[in-house]
Parts: C-alpha cells; sequence; structure tokens
C-alpha cells in the first residue's frame, strides 16, 4: 500500500515503495492531481509519479480552497518530508510552476534542494500578466479560460459543470496573480528547464529566458508544440526530458 495519505497534498500515480526518485507534478490552475495520470505509463521503474492535490478539487472538493502560492507549497513539503526520503524532481505546469518553484526553495532551505526543477507554461516570477483575469465577471472569465484550450467541450458548454469548477478556478488564479517570491530570495542551485508550448498565448518565449536567474545551475528552454497546454501531447517525450539528461 502506498504511504501516501489520503486526502492530503499528495497522491501517488505509480504507487513505487522505496523509490530513488519521485517526480513531484503541480498541476495548472483548476487541475487535480489526475491531470498527470496519462504521465504513469511513461514513467521508468524506480520512479515514483507523485501528483499534487490542491484542496477544492477532486476528492477534496468539498474542502476550502487555498489562494497562496507559499502556502500550498509549504503544505506539499511537509507532507512531502514525511514520506522516506528520495531524490526530487519537481515540475510544475502554468500555476504549478510557481507552486513547484517555491517548493523548491523551501526544500532548499532544508538542506533537501531538489535534483531538478523544471517549470512549464508559465512567465517568472513577477512576470505574470492579464493579473486581473480572475476578477472577471463569470462570462468573461470562463470564456478566457475555454479560449486557453484545456478545457473539453463538453465541460465547457454545462452551465453546471462550470459553476462547479469556477470557485477553484478563481481561487487559484488569485494565488497565481498575487505571488511574489520573499525579498532577498536567495537562487537556487539546481538545474532548471522551462518548458513552452509554441503559440501559448500566456507566456512568450523571449520572456521565459528570464527563469534563468532563480537559478546559479543550468539552465534550458525547451519549445515544444501545443500552446499552452503543451503538457498533453507526446508525453514519453516529455517525462523523458524531465528526468534527464541532467543528474538527479
Amino acid at each position: 500500500m502506498s504511504q501516501l495519505r489520503e486526502k492530503g497534498w499528495l497522491r501517488s500515480l505509480t504507487g513505487v515503495e522505496a523509490p530513488a526518485v519521485r517526480l513531484l507534478c503541480f498541476p495548472h490552475s483548476g487541475g487535480s492531481a489526475t491531470a498527470f495520470s496519462d504521465w504513469a505509463a511513461a514513467t521508468p521503474p524506480g520512479v515514483d509519479l507523485v501528483g499534487v492535490q490542491y484542496p477544492g478539487r477532486g476528492d477534496r472538493f468539498v474542502e476550502d480552497t487555498v489562494d497562496d502560492v507559499a502556502e500550498m507549497a509549504g503544505h506539499t513539503v511537509a507532507e512531502l518530508l514525511r514520506l522516506p526520503r528520495s531524490r526530487y524532481v519537481l515540475f510544475g505546469h502554468s500555476l504549478g510552476a510557481v507552486v513547484a518553484y517555491e517548493a523548491a526553495l523551501l526544500l532548499r532551505d532544508m538542506a533537501e534542494e531538489p535534483g531538478k526543477l523544471c517549470v512549464s507554461a508559465c512567465l517568472p516570477p513577477g512576470h505574470m500578466r492579464k493579473r486581473d483575469i480572475h476578477s472577471l465577471p463569470d462570462d468573461m472569465f470562463w470564456e478566457a479560460l475555454v479560449g486557453l484550450g484545456g478545457i473539453a467541450p463538453e465541460i465547457a458548454e454545462s452551465a453546471e459543470l462550470r459553476e462547479l469548477l469556477l470557485p477553484a478556478l478563481r481561487s487559484d488564479l488569485r494565488a497565481h496573480a498575487t505571488y511574489q517570491p520573499a525579498c532577498g530570495t536567495k537562487p537556487l542551485l539546481c538545474p532548471v528547464t522551462c518548458y513552452h508550448g509554441s503559440g501559448d498565448p500566456l507566456a512568450d518565449e523571449g520572456t521565459l529566458a528570464r527563469w534563468a536567474g532563480v537559478t546559479t545551475g543550468d539552465f534550458a528552454l525547451r519549445v515544444r508544440p501545443g500552446g499552452h497546454f503543451h503538457v498533453t501531447g507526446d508525453v514519453a517525450g516529455l517525462v523523458s526530458d524531465v528526468l534527464g539528461p541532467a543528474p538527479v
């Protein structure tokens, strides 16, 4: 049986006991740990694929949402460090990128810095655009989100599902919009890789290069087809790149 707690912040998607590496994946706004379920088949033996489950969705739907990136990262890291130690690779998509970054800082401060931080479809801390999207009226807010392509048509057209999803989406986007690293934050030491989906309207390639400033380690920028939700395409290639070639 997995050692990950039910209804906590972490969900093992591969159930690997005593893994050599934990690949910890932080979902986008409105997303849940199951956003990374398709990655399980591409995850090699010895690596435990772990999705972060924010409150207010999935099996935590009845819980109050958390609209603070540092608090989200703090809960995740606290739960992670209750598990047997392993090496860590952190991957965050969109909102998840800044939560993963904040988690990497916390781990670093506890002498548990990850072997690698991977960020996706997200401008560097302090560079987010459209900071007021979470305050738009419901119809405009929903239209803007559907336009990014991450909401299935059957959900986009359902008024009932829209009403269920809006609170978590607003909370997550508020968390992203208001996030700023603490003053005097020191850079990480680990390698950082940034993934960009070509044509992503929320993250221009030129600004993404500034993610290099969050670390003194190696930095790489990878461009993939697929726009903001490029992570759903060529999953095997993406997982392989996330786990290597940088040492973990």
